[in-house]
């Protein structure tokens, strides 16, 4: 028998015996690190629940910077949109997709709104002498029939109706307009103004800067505050999430895919227009100022610049923004308004947030404004005396 015999023989005849098995001790699990896994599983569930209002917190692990659990987890499946919501996107969809209606005499349509007379026709006279064809006017005047002093205005109201501060009759005015500007197939870009609008700039300079780019000026953004998503109703659901609520003022300009767009609008319109009003649900909603910019950020957020191009200045604190008086008026007042570069949001919410952007017009840092209100009657003499002169900065 060879020794390298894989069975031995013994005591017990020809049974064959095998090696018995390896006894090994059992094993001690380290506590420690059970104990360890529970404690970060614990920490990144705080962290989760309440995330680190230090920016310092956010480089323990990472020099990326701040992200939330969420950030890390497979996206939450999208909500199953309504049918109304389906027709809509698809209408926008296509007409944002459409190629821009070519035109050999381009025009920036200037829409006024105001409740009769302009103050300020003489000074907008100056302003347009000199480039006919380049533009369009369009006066939408809600209280009594204007009486006109310049050539440039005369004929130029269109149909008209009552506007109401606060309410969607402010936005009917709005699309009023439009439509009736959008007849011309030659304006390309459609300007919003008030009564108490002045431009800050030569036509040239203005136009150039409308003209060459591809985005609508349209303000626009997130107010936690009670008057911004404070005002936001759940009446809105489910097209209109709180999510996308947005504010901004209502002087805007768009190129004319967006006022297609807005004009084909009637799904979110109809839910600003229900439930986007003064006293409902206890609440002060103001349409004209959170239509457009949630309407925008829904349908295309990359379209708009997330400013207005006329400078309204708030700094005041009340519920009208800073007028100006001809004892106001000087030319360090107006070189003062035309140097911002710089775009300024403030939060209604206990924090009062200051939220600030460049102004990037294709890119480049530029100032932010073209057009400034609220300018009271009386300064347009000062106006008129001033404007060779501080539109030429």
């Amino acid at each position: 028998m060879k020794t390298a015999q894989a069975f031995r023989l013994g005591s017990m005849g020809d049974m064959p015996i095998f090696p018995g098995p390896r006894h090994r001790p059992p094993s001690k699990r380290p506590i420690w690190i059970i104990f360890l896994v529970s404690l970060v599983s614990l920490f990144l569930v705080f962290a989760y629940i309440y995330p680190p209002q230090s920016s310092a917190a956010c480089y323990v692990f990472s020099s990326n910077g701040c992200k939330a659990l969420s950030d890390w987890l497979p996206p939450a499946p999208a909500r199953e949109y309504t049918d109304e919501e389906i027709a809509s996107r698809v209408v926008i969809r296509d007409i944002l997709n459409m190629p821009p209606v070519q035109s050999k005499s381009p025009k920036i349509a200037f829409m006024f709104l105001s409740p009769g007379s302009l103050p300020f026709e003489k000074l907008w006279e100056n302003f347009f002498n000199g480039f006919e064809g380049r533009f369009s006017v369009y006066v939408h005047a809600s209280k009594e029939k204007p009486v006109h002093v310049s050539r440039y205005f005369v004929n130029r109201d269109i149909r008209s109706d009552q506007v109401v501060w606060g309410k969607i009759s402010m936005v009917d005015a709005e699309r009023r307009l439009l439509a009736n500007a959008l007849l011309d197939p030659d304006n390309q870009h459609f300007v919003l103004l008030s009564d108490s609008c002045v431009p800050l700039h030569h036509f040239d300079y203005i136009y150039n800067y409308l003209m060459y780019t591809n985005i609508s000026f349209v303000d626009c953004f997130e107010d936690p505050g009670p008057h911004g998503n404070g005002r936001y109703s759940d009446h809105m659901l489910p097209e209109v999430e709180k999510k996308d609520f947005r504010k901004g003022a209502q002087w805007f300009t768009l190129k004319r895919q967006h006022a297609v767009v807005v004009m084909a609008d009637s799904l979110y319109y109809s839910k600003f227009r229900d439930y986007c009003k003064p006293g409902l649900d206890g609440k002060n909603c103001i349409a004209d100022e959170h239509y457009l910019p949630t309407f925008f950020h829904i349908v295309d957020p990359g379209g708009i610049a997330n400013w207005s191009v006329t400078h309204v200045d708030w700094s005041e604190r009340k519920w009208h923004p800073r007028s100006y008086r001809s004892d106001d008026l000087s030319f360090e007042l107006l070189k003062n308004i035309t140097s911002i570069d710089l775009s300024v949001h403030v939060t209604s919410d206990e924090k009062k947030e200051v939220q600030i952007q460049p102004c990037l017009w294709n890119g480049i840092k530029r100032p932010c404004y073209l057009f400034a209100r609220k300018f009271y009657p009386d300064a347009v003499d000062g106006l008129l005396h001033l404007f060779s002169n501080y539109t030429t900065i």
